[in-house]
């Protein structure tokens, strides 16, 4: 049976997000942090073409989420989401049409049915998304400090789960950011760490679920390897080679297996 849904990230980090979903009727595209310019050239390199985006979600209002959408605008007709708030918390934006709903709320779009939740950061009114479309569901969640109990619901149960997995502690309290900084990253409003996703992943990952994304990795603070070893670890998924790069989780019965992999800043990344 062919899956209704695909994830494509563009690029997932503290330089710039951006992330497609694709589904029989187009693409909803999920924030924009970069140029125009960057953001065709990631999608043309995974054959995606532009004319098929038909939304943009607004997960929250920092830079590196949101720096491209103002240019992206001028040429796009599709509709403008956004949490309650938060298209006025970002300059430039206010003359924007954006649809504001809160969190928790439905939102249909096309043949996709976006169920919203609350996160935990430190902006105005910050989201996660589940995407449902033809019995197939992708839940996606970055830059949160806590899961919420709706954020958690909504996350659990999706044949694709692209989770934050910022930061491993110990790297960042003996790195190079300031205290401060170090304290912003750990707190609640803050970004979840490799150890809260892999605690997280062993209620939310079920027999449905077939593909788990790492997100939002730091570039100074995690590696890729070191959040799917860790996510591994937490779901007795077997590494697949030994940098650690993927990981696979055999299921018995005939069942289809999970692959675990991260998401990357540069590199874009289609899962099917």
């Amino acid at each position: 049976m062919t899956n209704a849904l695909h994830l494509h990230i563009l690029g997932s980090g503290s330089k710039g997000n951006c992330s497609l979903v694709e589904s029989p009727e187009g693409l909803i595209m999920i924030d924009n942090g970069f140029s125009r310019r960057e953001t065709l050239a990631r999608m043309h390199a995974l054959g995606l073409d532009e004319s098929r985006v038909r939304a943009l979600v607004l997960t929250h209002e920092h830079g590196d989420h949101t720096r491209g959408i103002a240019v992206w605008c001028k040429r796009f007709a599709g509709e403008l989401y956004a949490s309650a708030g938060t298209p006025a918390a970002r300059r430039g934006f206010e003359e924007l049409p954006f649809h504001e709903v809160e969190p928790g709320e439905d939102v249909q779009i096309g043949d996709v049915l976006v169920e919203t939740f609350p996160t935990s950061h430190d902006v105005v009114n910050p989201m996660g998304m589940r995407f449902t479309a033809g019995g197939d569901a992708i839940a996606f969640a970055t830059d949160t400090g806590v899961l919420t109990p709706p954020a958690l619901r909504l996350l659990a149960d999706a044949r694709i789960l692209a989770l934050e997995c910022n930061h491993d502690v110990t790297m960042l309290r003996h790195g190079g950011y300031p205290r401060f900084l170090q304290e912003r990253i750990l707190s609640d409003e803050g970004h979840l760490s490799n150890a809260q996703a892999a605690e997280a992943v062993r209620t939310l990952v079920t027999a449905r679920t077939e593909q788990l994304i790492a997100m939002h990795i730091s570039q100074e603070n995690n590696r890729p390897s070191l959040a799917v070893r860790t996510l591994a670890e937490a779901l007795g998924a077997t590494l697949d080679n030994e940098i650690g790069s993927a990981a696979t989780l055999e299921r018995a019965g005939g069942a289809r297996p999970l692959h675990i992999r991260a998401a990357g800043q540069d590199r874009p990344l289609t899962i099917l």
